[in-house]
């Protein structure tokens, strides 16, 4: 069971998938979906680590801003295929392109932490990276994904835990990780926060 901080925490997200995560770990929080342009932080030549990091620090701060007293946790999740920045398809088409392209060999999920406190200056960036190593998928297989439409709204055109484990044959890592929310490195993190933790 989590140890609850003893400030509120707000989750700068609006994913079911981190909720469930951050709620099955035992924390109390509230959430609140981060109003920033993505696109505006993806500068040319910057690696998808550091892609992650930014977004997930942009997230937690602008929300932050509005919450000061709030630890804020914001999170950002991106695939990395072979150095490339994979992110969420903008529609069946690219998503059909990325699902090609990744359910041909390992990749890596990386998914960036970021903690702040705007009151006192707490500003914590740690990710976490997952290999995947998928399975062959079929013809049919990749149709009657992406009919599905279950790849709207997700980094790498799927989800691990909606049927997505059909489609993989194992992971190095963190499955919390994929799923968008690596738990072992949030809950670390906030227990390292000891003066906000009683």
């Amino acid at each position: 069971m989590a140890e609850q901080t003893n400030v509120p925490i707000i989750l700068a997200s609006a994913s079911l998938r981190r909720k469930q995560l951050l709620a099955e770990a035992g924390y109390k929080f509230t959430s609140v979906s981060p109003d920033i342009n993505e696109p505006a932080f993806l500068a040319e030549g910057i690696g998808p680590c550091e892609c992650a990091e930014r977004l997930a620090l942009a997230k937690a701060k602008a929300v932050a801003e509005k919450f000061p007293n709030c630890l804020v946790i914001g999170a950002d999740t991106v695939v990395d295929y072979k150095g490339q920045i994979i992110g969420k398809p903008a529609d069946a088409k690219e998503a059909e392109e990325i699902t090609r392209k990744l359910f041909s060999g390992p990749h890596k999920v990386i998914t960036a932490v970021a903690i702040v406190r705007i009151v006192d200056g707490t500003e914590i960036i740690e990710s976490d990276t997952t290999t995947v190593y998928p399975k062959k998928l079929t013809e049919s297989q990749i149709a009657e994904h992406i009919k599905s439409g279950s790849w709207r709204d997700k980094a790498g055109a799927y989800a691990i835990q909606e049927g997505g484990d059909e489609f993989i044959e194992r992971i190095e890592g963190s499955l919390t990780n994929v799923m968008g929310l690596p738990m072992e490195l949030v809950q670390s993190a906030l227990g390292g926060l000891k003066r906000f933790v009683g």
